[in-house]
């Protein structure tokens, strides 16, 4: 049940593998780990992806990409996980890590309003990089560690599940004859 739910919503491998834009991976997309669905490539891909989305940098989806090329994991969901921080979330996730960085650091609060200019990022964003940074790593560190465990145990709990069911199956059928 899980494989085949996550199965749903995946890529087909071969399409992605076909992908012109993917060519200068050479042989490394056609490593079945990358889109194998198993306990340990979902896991991992989760720890990955869930890290990467607390990234505060711009190109989180390569990141994941070239993370999971290199731990080997589950790659079309380590890059969709990155989702997790998109243009609605990305505000109350990046004051919440700068506020514990900022708490960890032992820094002073800065009144500040985001701006997209040059003057902005010289001045305002020098003094909030490192409790924003901070805060970002240790967030994505226990957010990813939280999705990697329980990934390892809903995907436990759903074999287990699985395998008394068969059993419960096997038992009725016995006892009717």
């Amino acid at each position: 049940m899980a494989r085949k739910l996550l199965k749903r919503w995946m890529p087909d491998p071969t399409n992605v593998k076909k992908n012109p834009s993917l060519h200068f991976l050479g042989d490394l997309r056609h490593d079945p780990n990358l889109f194998h669905l198993n306990r340990h490539s979902v896991s991992v891909a989760f720890f990955v992806g869930v890290f990467c989305a607390f990234l505060p940098i711009p190109g989180q989806m390569p990141i994941a990409a070239i993370a999971a090329l290199l731990v080997r994991c589950n790659l079309p969901l380590a890059v969709a996980l990155v989702w997790i921080s998109n243009p609605v979330t990305i505000p109350p996730i990046f004051f919440a890590t700068y506020e514990l960085g900022r708490w960890i650091l032992q820094t002073p609060e800065i009144q500040f309003s985001i701006e997209l200019s040059w003057e902005w990022v010289t001045t305002k964003l020098v003094k909030l990089w490192q409790p924003l940074l901070v805060g970002s790593l240790l967030s994505g560190i226990f957010f990813g560690t939280l999705g990697y465990v329980t990934m390892q145990l809903f995907w436990r709990w759903h074999v287990v599940s699985n395998w008394r069911k068969r059993q419960q199956m096997r038992n009725d059928t016995r006892e009717n004859r």
